[in-house]
């Protein structure tokens, strides 16, 4: 099944979420439940980055999961994440790992694509493989088709910055596709364009920058660089690669993708 405790969040508010969760937590009818939504109000504390309150509540997650598979993959990556933002990201691994490995076991697949997402960013060097594995998932199994879409975006960004405008266009429209699929989300989708939009014109810019350092202009080029970098460092996230046909669209296609002064 999906994750039946998603609907609850908005990564927009967490004191509202928060609330939420701590009202669902008076509701649930089980010590495994209650486990659930714990690793979850965890999670809330992880983002504001007060990881003490965080390991806290997972620990009071751990002494009420009892042999629940669901909420043990919950336990698992919420300590992941924890380690991964609070400076971690090698010791976080382990722990998405083995959530991806209890949740296909579990059937729980929506949770499953979520570990490989994280994998997937946590090690830069694991990002293909896990992008794949999390593909795969989110292709073949209807409660993990949500995830195409943050991870061809993660997929896109990895190449992006490593310069690969080629690749990163492939992943960003195949994940412009994958957002249109679920027309409730425009936000998501605006994201989307906007990362096509972005890419293309990094594409377009190439020859121009090639030319500057072959003759030797070096001001320019430090402009460019400047802005390149300024530019990375406000391009939106959301929160790769399984190669197939996808359809290349015109610069125009994006034109009123990006709202203006918007790199």
């Amino acid at each position: 099944m999906a994750d039946r405790l998603r609907p609850l969040w908005n990564f927009d508010d967490l004191d509202a979420t928060d609330d939420t969760l701590r009202g669902q937590l008076e509701h649930e009818d089980s010590d495994a439940g209650r486990a659930e939504v714990l690793t979850q109000l965890a999670r809330v504390q992880g983002l504001r980055g007060d990881f003490e309150a965080c390991e806290r509540l997972l620990q009071k997650a751990e002494s009420l999961a009892g042999s629940s598979s669901l909420a043990k993959v919950r336990i698992d990556l919420e300590r992941g994440r924890k380690l991964r933002s609070s400076g971690d990201a090698d010791g976080s691994v382990p722990l998405f790992e083995a959530a991806f490995t209890r949740a296909c076991e579990a059937r729980e697949y929506f949770l499953a694509c979520d570990a490989a997402h994280m994998i997937a960013i946590a090690d830069p060097e694991k990002m293909l493989e896990w992008t794949e594995r999390g593909l795969e998932l989110s292709e073949s199994e209807p409660d993990a088709a949500y995830w195409a879409g943050p991870l061809l975006n993660n997929l896109g960004w990895h190449h992006y910055e490593a310069g690969d405008f080629a690749s990163a266009l492939d992943a960003f429209e195949r994940a412009l596709q994958a957002r249109e699929r679920d027309p409730d989300k425009p936000v998501e989708i605006e994201i989307a364009r906007y990362a096509v939009a972005k890419t293309l014109r990094a594409r377009s810019a190439e020859p121009t920058k090639l030319r500057l350092c072959s003759s030797g202009a070096s001001r320019p080029a430090s402009r460019i660089t400047t802005s390149t970098r300024s530019s990375r460092r406000r391009m939106p996230r959301s929160v790769g690669p399984r190669t197939h046909a996808s359809k290349r669209l015109s610069p125009q296609s994006y034109a009123i993708a990006v709202p203006e002064g918007v790199p």
